[in-house]
């Protein structure tokens, strides 16, 4: 038995030898990854930057970690919230009149002009859960009307982010219906879009001004943020799809390439999927949450505030239809919670979320431990694709306590 974070010798070099079959078989340019567990951390890297290129794959190699931005961007929100800055349950139109006076589609398929008046307005809360009405939805029979809309208009963008700056962003989501009354069900993405625009109107700054200075200072997170220093932006990984016919590598157009030492687009930083970070960044952010909301510079939210964070908050209804994105668990506040241990690595209580260009990252309070695995191959399903699932089961089988 090892007393090194409870991990064995064995079960970490196998961890080693499987994520690194990856690489070598050209599956994945590179990764980094990171197990914690009561104290001690354990990291590995392979690959490149690029695939085919010689600069490789370090510790401190940023990546853009696309929706493990929305728990940051709720515990910004629960900051405010202990400060009595904003409310969970205050409207939002009192500082974002876009979204006053809601319209609600009678049906899901239905067209955009068949609504009805929503029932109340949408709240912080129905935003950090998912359920105000805006986000990505899918039929059997293909996209609705809705969805194809927020696509059309920009509205959702997936992990490049809006493409206009907020209030335009917030103006376009405001001419379109609810897909269903406010608190409701649960859809994806865009509530976390839309507390970040709350965040920088309530703090009267930009967002990536208040993440820095409330959350990122203060947990060391040094290499986190929407922009990235002109002398560090040969650390950014470079980003790959895979060719749905070959199954092949392909360069992913990104918007902001090269252009990482300016500001995006979305001016202070979109708060659903637009965040750099690295593997040891991260790890802080995810200890905080695991500590109750204390760092080693003192306490950065109060332990009921991470409680809300990290428990499923969704009722049954809330969650129908929604077995793609949350199997068997549920939402918190900008992370998934999950439910009945279902596989080696699925257990109540665990919590975190996956970024659809290739991060995944959850800690679990009952193991007392952090996962963290970034990759620059994005996401084609929700479905986690192999290098995901084997990361975490040689995570969990390397446990030896």
């Amino acid at each position: 038995m090892s007393d090194d974070g409870g991990f064995s010798a064995a079960g970490l070099d196998r961890m080693r030898r499987v994520m690194t079959g990856f690489v070598d078989r050209g599956e994945l340019p590179g990764f980094v990854a990171l197990v914690h567990r009561r104290g001690h951390t354990h990291v590995i890297e392979a690959g490149a930057l690029e695939a085919g290129g010689d600069a490789p794959m370090r510790r401190d190699t940023l990546f853009r970690i696309a929706s493990l931005t929305k728990a940051v961007t709720a515990a910004a929100a629960m900051i405010l919230v202990e400060e009595c800055r904003l409310r969970l349950d205050d409207p939002l139109h009192h500082l974002l009149p876009e979204l006053a006076d809601r319209r609600v589609l009678r049906r899901l398929d239905g067209l955009l002009d068949d609504t009805v008046p929503a029932e109340r307005p949408i709240t912080l809360r129905d935003a950090l859960t998912f359920t105000l009405g805006y986000g990505v939805s899918f039929l059997p029979e293909g996209l609705p009307p809705i969805t194809q809309a927020m696509l059309d208009t920009g509205v959702d963008n997936g992990p490049d982010g809006p493409p206009c700056g907020p209030d335009e962003w917030l103006k376009r989501l405001g001419a379109l219906p609810l897909a269903h009354q406010p608190g409701a069900g649960w859809l994806y993405n865009t509530g976390a879009d839309v507390a970040g625009v709350l965040i920088a109107r309530a703090a009267g700054r930009p967002l990536e001004d208040f993440l820095r200075e409330r959350i990122f200072e203060p947990l060391g997170m040094r290499d986190t943020g929407y922009t990235v220093p002109a002398a560090d932006t040969g650390r950014i990984a470079a980003s790959y799809t895979t060719d749905p016919g070959t199954g092949a590598l392909v360069r992913r157009p990104d918007p902001r390439d090269g252009a990482y030492d300016r500001p995006p687009v979305f001016p202070g930083g979109s708060g659903g999927p637009g965040l750099l970070s690295t593997v040891d960044d991260y790890r802080a952010f995810l200890r905080m949450l695991l500590d109750g909301g204390r760092y080693p510079g003192g306490r950065l939210l109060s332990r009921p505030s991470v409680e809300l964070m990290t428990t499923d908050r969704l009722t049954p209804e809330q969650k129908a239809g929604n077995g793609m994105f949350l199997g068997s668990g549920g939402w918190g506040f900008g992370l998934a919670v999950d439910g009945r241990r279902d596989d080696l690595f699925v257990r109540p209580g665990r919590f975190g979320w996956t970024g659809g260009l290739g991060t995944s990252a959850y800690a679990d309070p009952g193991e007392d431990m952090i996962g963290i695995v970034f990759t620059q191959r994005a996401m084609t399903s929700p479905e986690p694709p192999h290098h995901f699932q084997d990361f975490w089961t040689t995570a969990y089988a390397a446990i030896d306590d």
